[in-house]
């Protein structure tokens, strides 16, 4: 059974909270997840700075 993610980092922009967190295999990640109900959007991305811009430009019609 997988170990759930720590995220730490936290920022929130808008609706969208960014988080960077570590990987099964010890890899830095950064995820852009929307917090607004029945909006589905989440992303895996590499860079911290991707994952603000996501997080920046996300439009939700939920």
């Amino acid at each position: 059974m997988p170990r759930p993610n720590r995220f730490t980092n936290v920022a929130r922009f808008g609706p969208v909270q960014v988080g960077t967190y570590y990987d099964g295999r010890g890899r830095t990640k950064h995820v852009a997840a929307c917090t607004a109900p029945r909006c589905d959007f989440s992303a895996d991305y590499h860079g911290r700075p991707a994952a603000e811009l996501a997080a920046r430009t996300h439009r939700c019609n939920p």
